[in-house]
């Protein structure tokens, strides 16, 4: 590392600065393999051996976090428990070398752990020629724990002087750490250059985690979040359950799955595209509420609220139908933003979002015809399939009424819908699992929730007429037929399973990946998915 003498040997650093042979913009490190940034860390680690200083340990120590030893120190202060020279207790914290000052025969450095930055001081007078002539061979993203008192420098930020450090992990790669400053009015760090490239960050998430405070804290978030669910389902006597992925048969949704072989089996099984007929098999088998949070897979295209594989929470309650689904879904909702985020009304990409109950709610029927400027069930399918088409540019010449009302909905009608609103009471052709409604045989007892413009919930009075289910699932083969290729499988099993009896009963499906998007405000299904699905890297552009 390069020494500069100061003036002020105890001044504090405020500026993340690479050492010399460290990159300053967002250029990607894999194509670096043979480069001189590499060639050099390698050239450190060999030297590290040859002095015997191990460069992977297989433990530490660690006595506090570094939000821990701040608030230790500022006890001690409050306390007037410092000794005579301003110290504190001695700690032991671990984390990675983010910035490193140099200053003649003293050092300061920043690392990070899981509870944010502290400052570590290193003199040569304490370490000793040898200990302080090793640090040349640190880099900024080397793991580090060391050792020392914490004091408060002239400028006010805590720090630990290190008596005596420890390498435990030697970053072989240089991180795209961006340059930082401190802004000398609000303290604020600003972030001028670094890992920019959105696929970059995408592809290589640990390094975007690494060099991103606030990636980290949305996946905290999304955490909370899902704890969240968990807390008001489990709260209300629902048992969480695991049902099978990999399935005979696939269905709960109109979708495209994606399939698999199953050589011992000789089988054709295909990745789950929802959890809903395995979870009403239980209700028929007297589990009165279930609830199941996991990966569901469509193979369908990816844009910035579809990714193929996604995480879904369903939940079922016999006894219950769609209006009591809606009123547990208003006080979920308010539960979780308020456990998450501290409020009940959330910022979403400049939109103020209140989950405050009730919701808006507004009819399908309704919503569609003022869309349309007329009275879609007058309309023939051909007819709405060159609107359809008219609107979302797609090729629906396969595509069955439903399918055809559901992109009309999408395109006239969703974005419109920012706040929570449940539009209700869908026409039959787009619910197959869905009731009758018990006022209008034209329509089906099922709700959808938006929020954002975006579906977030999906949500039935379930259909539990075993004779009903069969003649709809094979009025879907018929669409199939006709070259609709998002229709639902007849399912002999689950028929099977309807025969035994099945109570009434409500269920909700919930978009997790959106719901924490929306609480995170993060404009992007992959901003809260830790890996999401992209193109191998020697295919091309993104």
């Amino acid at each position: 590392m390069t020494r500069k003498p100061s003036s002020n040997p105890t001044e504090t650093a405020r500026e993340s600065e690479p050492t010399q042979q460290e990159p300053t913009t967002g250029s990607s490190p894999s194509d670096e393999s043979d480069s001189h940034l590499l060639k050099v860390r390698r050239e450190k680690l060999q030297a590290l051996k040859e002095k015997g200083i191990r460069p992977f340990a297989y433990r530490f120590e660690r006595t506090h976090r570094s939000d821990e030893a701040r608030s230790r120190f500022v006890e001690m202060e409050e306390a007037e428990a410092l000794d005579e020279k301003g110290k504190g207790d001695e700690v032991r914290v671990a984390g990675r070398i983010l910035s490193w000052r140099s200053h003649g025969k003293s050092a300061f450095a920043h690392i990070e752990d899981g509870g944010g930055r502290i400052q570590l001081y290193f003199r040569l007078n304490i370490l000793g020629q040898e200990r302080f002539e090793d640090l040349d061979l640190l880099d900024l993203g080397d793991w580090l724990g060391v050792e020392g008192r914490l004091f408060r420098t002239r400028t006010g930020e805590i720090t630990v002087e290190v008596n005596d450090w420890e390498l435990l992990s030697k970053s072989l790669r240089p991180l795209p750490l961006g340059k930082e400053e401190v802004d000398p009015e609000s303290g604020e760090r600003i972030v001028h250059s670094g890992f920019a490239d959105t696929q970059s960050r995408y592809r290589q998430r640990y390094a975007d985690l690494a060099v991103h405070p606030e990636v980290r804290e949305t996946f905290r978030l999304r955490s909370r979040m899902v704890t969240a669910l968990r807390r008001f389902l489990d709260a209300r006597e629902y048992l969480e359950v695991e049902t099978p992925i990999l399935q005979p048969i696939y269905g709960g949704a109109a979708a495209r799955p994606f399939t698999t072989y199953h050589n011992a089996l000789d089988t054709t099984l295909y990745l789950r595209i929802a959890d809903e007929l395995y979870l009403k098999r239980l209700i028929v088998g007297g589990m009165e509420r279930v609830y199941e949070i996991g990966k569901d897979f469509r193979n369908e295209g990816i844009d910035r609220s579809h990714n193929p594989e996604f995480t879904m929470l369903e939940f079922y309650q016999a006894f219950a139908d769609y209006h009591d689904m809606m009123e547990l879904v208003e006080a979920m909702l308010a539960t979780v933003a308020r456990e998450t985020t501290g409020d009940t009304t959330v910022s979403y990409q400049g939109e103020e979002i209140d989950f405050s109950p009730p919701f808006e709610r507004v009819s399908f029927v309704d919503a569609l015809t003022e869309g349309l400027g007329e009275d879609f069930r007058e309309l023939d399918e051909a007819a709405l399939r060159d609107r359809a088409e008219g609107l979302t540019g797609d090729d629906l010449s396969g595509a069955g009424r439903g399918r055809l009302l559901d992109k009309l909905f999408g395109a006239l009608v969703e974005p419109s819908l920012v706040q929570p609103t449940f539009v209700v009471d869908y026409p039959v052709e787009l619910s197959p699992l869905a009731k009758l409604h018990r006022e209008d045989s034209r329509l089906t007892e099922r709700f959808e929730l938006f929020v954002a413009g975006r579906e977030l919930a999906n949500a039935f009075s379930e259909l539990n007429d075993p004779l009903d289910q069969r003649s709809r699932f094979e009025t879907q083969l018929g669409l199939k037929e006709a070259g609709d290729d998002e229709t639902h499988p007849l399912d002999e099993d689950f028929l099977r399973a309807m025969e035994y009896g099945m109570p009434p009963t409500g269920g909700v499906g919930i978009g997790v990946d959106r719901l924490a998007m929306i609480l995170a405000d993060r404009p992007s299904i992959r901003d809260v998915i830790l890996f999401p699905t992209l193109r191998p890297e020697d295919g091309g552009q993104e």
